[in-house]
């Protein structure tokens, strides 16, 4: 099979294609023909090595200290079963979406994952690219917004970063839990977060957010520039600080600072479920959740995909494309 490999770390151009066996059929699992992925911010750091501070030498013991062990990146992807394991609850032919999570490997003609995995059916009348596209940002914002904050009806939310596809999501599952949504992004974003939902728009290159006058009972930063001595003045007295990128020493001052006035800093990974990824679908079915596709690349041009995410400009999710040889 075809396969987009790196065999070091560095900048886009370490990326190309090459041939792979293809992956084995799990005895308790699925084999799927991937016909869209994404290239993530994930699949982005992990390429270039280059991830908030702290986390530098546990990203080389786990994938590789001199260069990648796993040379197929891609977490998320959508196409058609292939080949299913005894007693799977899928059929060849299902049209799924999945996240693979840290075995890696949705850059490729096909993936295999698990049954007990994150997979799901995707959603009736969905395509592949969006499909593709519907479970990082999506799970990343459910569980910040959910079981992280405990977001509830009427709350005032705040979401840094509200165009990409951690933001992008939170603005429309903020709404669908029926909380006020503020979208900070780039003026040009504006009328893309505002049909996405959001109540009002703060523009980040002409104001900060954090010094409105209003405060807010949840702030979440899905672009990694938020501190809890930055954000303090716009939280509310039980306010959470949902950092979902995070440094190594917020992570551990999350778990070790005192909780003043009940504010909390609140981070973590992300887990992934299978029953999230079906929320997500039905969420879609019935329009509360959309995911937001930045532009689209074939397989042949990932390269091209990883400098598009490396500009820190994307929209939404970066798709690539793969077609029948």
């Amino acid at each position: 099979m075809k396969a987009a490999v790196y065999t070091r770390y560095g900048t886009p151009d370490v990326v190309s294609l090459s041939t792979l066996p293809r992956p084995l059929l799990p005895a308790d699992g699925v084999v799927i023909r991937v016909r869209a992925t994404t290239v993530s911010s994930g699949d982005a750091r992990l390429r270039s090595a280059h991830v908030p501070a702290g986390f530098g030498l546990p990203l080389r013991l786990g994938f590789g200290m001199f260069g990648p062990r796993n040379h197929v990146l891609g977490t998320e992807v959508a196409g058609e079963v292939v080949e299913v394991g005894a007693h799977s609850r899928f059929a060849v032919g299902d049209r799924v979406f999945a996240l693979l999570g840290a075995s890696l490997g949705g850059h490729a003609e096909y993936a295999a994952i698990r049954d007990n995995g994150a997979v799901a059916h995707l959603p009736r009348g969905m395509g592949f690219e969006s499909g593709a596209a519907l479970a990082f940002g999506g799970t990343t914002a459910l569980y910040y917004l959910r079981d992280k904050a405990k977001l509830r009806a009427g709350e005032r939310l705040l979401v840094n970063g509200a165009s990409g596809a951690v933001g992008s999501a939170a603005v429309q599952l903020g709404k669908y839990f029926g909380a006020h949504v503020t979208a900070v992004c780039s003026g040009n974003n504006a009328d893309l977060v505002t049909l996405l939902g959001a109540d009002r728009v703060v523009d980040h290159t002409r104001q900060d957010f954090a010094t409105l006058r209003e405060r807010f009972d949840v702030v979440i930063d899905a672009v990694g520039n938020c501190s809890f001595a930055r954000c303090a003045p716009a939280l509310a007295d039980s306010g959470r600080l949902l950092l979902v990128v995070a440094s190594l020493g917020q992570m551990l001052g999350a778990m070790l600072r005192p909780v003043r006035s009940g504010r909390r800093v609140l981070c973590g990974v992300t887990p992934e479920r299978a029953e999230d990824l079906q929320l997500l679908a039905q969420l879609a079915e019935i329009g509360a959740y959309r995911p937001v596709l930045d532009s689209v690349f074939p397989f042949d041009r990932i390269a091209e995909a990883h400098a598009r995410v490396d500009t820190q400009r994307k929209r939404g999710s970066v798709i690539v494309t793969l077609v029948e040889a």
